[in-house]
């Protein structure tokens, strides 16, 4: 794992506008579909606590990108961003 991570970041560092602008795709639209599914589930606060979770760290990046930081910070909440959605809205849908 630690050397696809190494590949990855030495790629991105490389095509970091492209990557940057495929990030904010991928993340905005990800973020979208776990928001969907928490709401189907209605508009509790637990619901809320978990939009405003897609909401913080979808935000972190796209703030990261558009104040440029370093390449290695972007990708690092690339990753936290993609994982925090993908996990949310995969609870959200099965459960």
């Amino acid at each position: 794992m630690k050397a696809f991570y190494n590949k990855l970041s030495s790629d991105w560092n490389e095509n970091f506008m492209l990557y940057a602008a495929l990030s904010i795709i991928a993340s905005t639209c990800l973020g979208s579909m776990a928001v969907m599914a928490i709401f189907t589930h209605g508009n509790t606060l637990f619901q809320m606590l978990q939009i405003f979770l897609v909401v913080a760290v979808c935000n972190a990046l796209l703030a990261s990108i558009l104040s440029v930081q370093k390449p290695k910070v972007v990708l690092n909440l690339l990753i936290v961003s993609l994982g925090v959605c993908a996990l949310l809205a995969a609870l959200n849908f099965l459960f």
